[in-house]
């Protein structure tokens, strides 16, 4: 079973920033799942027997070659689109993560081509589909 197509997939979302106004993100690869050459902030799945604040630490550490020096939960998205002709169902789980900037770097080249460093009113074009409800929905919080 593919989570997220043949079941309802859980992951965590998170918005790592430096809490000086800035947040990274990652430019999704031609190898990428989906919703390539989009930039997207980072997420990953929640596999079976995983918690999810050990996913989301060890997410943190694979894509982004950092740890997490604070985290917040932000709240939950209900995730329903359609990718490739293909419906999919993820519940997410978004988190706001303190890093390091000096420390982070790409840790998956094959999922992402680069890496950058932005704030909301400094967005990068093209944007992975689920930014845009993501920003609305904790704008005040971020």
């Amino acid at each position: 079973m593919q989570k997220g197509v043949d079941c309802i997939g859980n992951s965590v979302v998170y918005f790592c920033h430096d809490d000086k106004g800035k947040f990274v993100m990652a430019k999704r690869s031609n190898l990428a799942r989906d919703e390539k050459g989009c930039w997207d902030i980072g997420g990953g799945g929640v596999e079976f027997e995983d918690g999810v604040e050990e996913t989301l630490k060890k997410e943190i550490l694979e894509e982004y070659c950092t740890e997490a020096l604070s985290y917040e939960f932000l709240g939950y998205r209900d995730v329903r689109r359609e990718n490739g002709g293909v419906k999919t169902h993820w519940i997410a789980l978004d988190f706001k993560v303190l890093v390091n900037p000096q420390t982070v770097k790409i840790g998956e080249p094959h999922k992402f081509d680069e890496i950058g460093w932005f704030n909301l009113n400094n967005l990068p074009s093209l944007l992975h589909s689920q930014l845009p409800v993501f920003f609305e929905k904790y704008k005040d919080r971020l």
